[in-house]
């Protein structure tokens, strides 16, 4: 029997735990919950015997994986996962992975949301445009993009993507033009919507020359990570170029240098992409069924640290 460990700072529902619980135990497993903890010890404490660990936006570091010496297991309920020390962990002889595609339609309505907002001037009262006819580009082709361009297409966009490692003819194979690459994708579209990944290529790749690129009123939408773009660049292109906006739903710092740009910036007051019941249910779900795959069957078909 397998010790199962619910780590999350920020709770999944009620009903989600109570799912997770009827997976991993009708396995045979058993599951513990350590929820809005508030110190690292706490974490500490409580991963020093278990087998298996879910988690959300917590973070797993050299620290943790020391004090977890039974792990074998970490699953991050979500997409991204870089709020674990992949590095470590392989170290530690501990599998991570990701549940990639639960939280996809979360963010693609959210994407689709804040665009309706942004063109309709933040709904001040103005008279604003439609998405009806306008190019939307899709900065990487995975699930939460082949998502936006479903919904897109539903507004009556013209759509299209590039993705480094997703073929072009598997983009097209989707009703979706591809880009030759990015920088035809900023030249060409009037929004461009980020779904990439924060790795050592992505990271503040998203820059003063790639963004300036952008027709005029053009509108670019990160719902991706926050460190794939560079703010400092984007602060100066924003300041230069008075007919851009920027639309994200990441958390800005306490001393926001976007605010200043009313009428062309809007952020959520925290990340939302996942923000619904049924995606948070989903990955929670997801999350169990692969830890009891991994210790039925050895299965590690969605691990990423290889």
């Amino acid at each position: 029997m397998a010790k199962v460990l619910i780590a999350t700072e920020k709770p999944f529902a009620a009903a989600a735990v109570a799912g997770i619980k009827e997976v991993i135990e009708g396995a045979g497993n058993q599951l513990v919950l350590l929820e809005k903890y508030t110190d690292k010890a706490q974490l500490l404490e409580a991963v020093a015997d278990v087998d298996a660990i879910i988690i959300r936006s917590d973070k797993i570091t050299a620290e943790v994986l020391d004090a977890a010496k039974n792990l074998k297991i970490v699953v991050r309920a979500g997409a991204g996962y870089d709020n674990v020390d992949l590095a470590a962990a392989t170290a530690h002889n501990v599998v991570v992975e990701n549940t990639p595609g639960q939280n996809a339609n979360a963010v693609a309505e959210l994407v689709l949301g804040l665009l309706v907002f942004a063109v309709r001037n933040f709904y001040n009262g103005k008279a604003g445009s439609e998405l009806l006819g306008k190019k939307l580009g899709i900065l990487a082709f995975g699930n939460v993009g082949r998502n936006v361009a479903r919904i897109a297409k539903g507004f009556g966009m013209d759509v299209v993507a590039y993705d480094a490692f997703c073929p072009a003819e598997a983009i097209e194979a989707a009703g979706v033009k591809a880009a030759k690459n990015q920088e035809e994708l900023f030249e060409t579209c009037d929004i461009v919507s980020l779904h990439i990944p924060a790795t050592p290529e992505t990271k503040q790749s998203i820059n003063y020359d790639l963004v300036g690129k952008m027709k005029k009123g053009g509108i670019l939408i990160n719902t991706a990570r926050k460190e794939v773009i560079d703010e400092a660049g984007l602060l100066k292109l924003l300041a230069e170029r008075e007919d851009l906006k920027y639309i994200t739903d990441i958390m800005p710092d306490a001393n926001d240098d976007f605010a200043k740009f009313e009428g062309r910036y809007f952020s959520t007051p925290k990340k939302m992409g996942a923000q619904t019941a049924e995606a948070n249910t989903n990955a929670g779900l997801a999350a169990a069924k692969q830890i009891n795959a991994y210790f039925a069957e050895g299965c590690t078909k969605f691990q990423v640290n290889k």
